[in-house]
C-alpha cells in the first residue's frame, strides 16, 4: 500500500512538473495554474516531510511523458517495484534516524531545563513554570476554558499561536493532549505559566503536522483567561487538541 501511495504521490506531483525543467519560469496567474502549483507545492512538502526529498523531478516529467505518449516504457514493473521498494525503505530508515534524535534531544533538554530556578517537574514528567501567579479557581477536567497560548518547539520556532492571531480559544480541558490536560488543571484563573511538555504527554512519535517533528517535546506560553459554560463553548482548533 505504501508503494501505491507513493507512486500515487510522485505523479500528482509529476503533473506539474511535466514539460518543465529548473530552469523554466511557470506562469501562476489563472486559477488552474495557481492550483496546479499548489498541489505540486503541497504534495512536495508531503513527501519531504516523508524523507522523499530527492526525488528527480526529470525521470518523473519523462515518465509521465512516456505514458502519455503512449510510448514504451524504460523500464519493467518487476524494476519499478523494486525501486519503490528501496525508496521507501530509505526514507523509513531516514526518518526513524531523525525520530531518535528528536527523542534524544528532548531528553536532554528536560533534563537540563529541570534545573532552572522556578520549573516544577511532576510525577508524569510534565514541568512548568508559573510566570504570573493568580489565585481565581481551577479547572476541573470536565470543563471548558477559555486561554491564549502560543506553541514553540525547543529551539524556539513558533508552531501556533492564539496570541498571533489575536484570538483566544475555547477548549474542554480533557479533549486536548494528556501534557495540556495535566498542566490546565494545576492553573488558577489569571495565571500564566510555561509548560514543558515531554513527547509521550504531546504527540509521541506521530507527528501532527510538518511543523512538529515526531518525538518532540513542545513548550507553551500558556494563559487560562477563564472558565466557561460548556453549552456555549466553541469546537477546539488547536494544537494541543487530540487527534
Amino acid at each position: 500500500m505504501k508503494q501505491h501511495r507513493l507512486a500515487a504521490a510522485v505523479a500528482l506531483v509529476s503533473l506539474v512538473l511535466a514539460g518543465c525543467d529548473s530552469q523554466t519560469s511557470v506562469e501562476l496567474k489563472t486559477p488552474a495554474q495557481k492550483a496546479s502549483y499548489g498541489i505540486g507545492l503541497n504534495m512536495g512538502k508531503s513527501l519531504a516531510q516523508e524523507g522523499m526529498d530527492d526525488l528527480d523531478s526529470k525521470a518523473v516529467a519523462q515518465g509521465i511523458e512516456d505514458a502519455v505518449g503512449k510510448k514504451e516504457q524504460k523500464l519493467k514493473d518487476d524494476e519499478l517495484v523494486e525501486a519503490f521498494a528501496a525508496l521507501q525503505k530509505r526514507a523509513e530508515e531516514r526518518m526513524a534516524k531523525m525520530s531518535e534524535e528528536s527523542a534524544a534531544a528532548g531528553k536532554k533538554f528536560l533534563e537540563d531545563n529541570a534545573k532552572k530556578d522556578g520549573v516544577v517537574t511532576t510525577a508524569s514528567g510534565l514541568q512548568y513554570k508559573i510566570t504570573k501567579k493568580a489565585d481565581g479557581p481551577q479547572p476541573k477536567p470536565t470543563d471548558v476554558v477559555t486561554v491564549h497560548y502560543t506553541g514553540k518547539l525547543t529551539n524556539g520556532t513558533t508552531f501556533d499561536s492564539s496570541v498571533d492571531r489575536g484570538s483566544p480559544i475555547d477548549l474542554p480541558v480533557s479533549g486536548v493532549i494528556p501534557g495540556w490536560v495535566e498542566g490546565l488543571q494545576l492553573m488558577h484563573v489569571g495565571e500564566k505559566v510555561e509548560l514543558y511538555i515531554p513527547s509521550d504527554l504531546a504527540y509521541g512519535a506521530q507527528s501532527p503536522s510538518p511543523a512538529i517533528p515526531a518525538n518532540s517535546v513542545l513548550v507553551f506560553d500558556l494563559e487560562l483567561l477563564g472558565i466557561k459554560d460548556p453549552a456555549k463553548a466553541e469546537a477546539p482548533d488547536a494544537p494541543a487538541a487530540k487527534k
